[in-house]
Parts: C-alpha cells; structure tokens; sequence
C-alpha cells in the first residue's frame, strides 16, 4: 500500500512537471519567434492648402527707387493647424502698359532682395489667418543708366512657395 501511495503522488507531481515544462517551451517559441513585415502609410500633402496672402500694396516705382517691403499672412483651409517653414518670393512675370514705348522691360528691370523669408510656425485654421505673418522680401526697380521709358506703368507679378 506504501507503493501504491507513493505512486498515486507521483502522477500529478509528474503530469505537473510535465505542464509546465511544455508551456515554457511554447513561451520560449512565443517570445522568440522571429518574422518580418510591411505596410505603407501616406502624410497629406497638406500645405498645398495653406495660400501666401500678400497684404503689402506697393507704391509706383521709378528708376533707383528705394526698395519697398513687402509683407503677408495665410489661409489655411485644412481641417487642422499647418506648419510653415518658408515662404518664397519670385518675379513670375513682367507686364508692360498698355501703350507704353517700345523696347523691352522685363524681371531684369527690378531686384526682388531676401527672396526666402523663415516664417517656422503653425499656421491657424483660418481665411485669411492674421495671427501670423510674414515679412522681409524686397521689389526694387532697377536704373540701368538707360532711358527706361518702355516700363512706364509695368506691373511685377510675383509669385509665393511655401515649404
């Protein structure tokens, strides 16, 4: 009956070594399996809804004029804030008068001077968002020493990139 006993003990004392030494093999395997994956994820592209606004209304300019400052704020029609980094000033085109003498007046006639203004901020939902602004590129027109008759009533067109 000794026997018997010590045998009857033996069991569950084995099937229990037997359990958890199966289970910490299947943890082991678990927490060291090892694999690779994938996806892909696309940011919105969302400054191409944020517009420059130029709220600066430059003066007629002549020949060695001084330089005049041009300033701006935002748009923002995203559904959230939007970061700006820059704001980048370029002559897009030049439009003589109609009537205005012959001869050529184009960009070269004038200067745009510190072109890339850091602006680093989170622009506001909002149209136009006046909270912040911009401020720094120049327009200044040219004397080259020249009869420059041909630019009379011209009109600068310039053109604003955000990044």
């Amino acid at each position: 009956m000794k026997l018997q006993l010590k045998k009857r003990r033996l069991i569950p004392v084995a099937l229990a070594i037997l359990v958890l030494v199966i289970g910490s093999g299947v943890a082991y395997a678990y927490w060291t399996a090892g694999g690779t994956g994938g996806g892909n994820a696309k940011a919105a592209d969302s400054v191409s809804n944020v517009t420059v606004n130029q709220t600066t209304v430059l003066t007629a300019m002549f020949p060695g004029d001084v330089a005049q400052t041009i300033s701006g704020n935002f748009t923002n029609t995203n559904a959230a804030p939007t970061y700006v980094t820059t704001v980048t000033a370029s002559i897009a085109s030049v439009t003589k008068a109609g009537g205005a003498v012959a001869g050529v007046c184009d960009s070269t006639d004038f200067t745009l001077g510190t072109p890339v203004v850091t602006v680093a901020a989170l622009i506001p939902v909002g149209s136009p968002e006046t909270t912040v602004t911009w401020t720094g590129p120049t327009l200044h027109f040219n004397n080259k020493d020249a009869n420059q008759d041909q630019c009379k009533g011209a009109t600068v067109a310039l053109t604003y990139t955000i990044s």
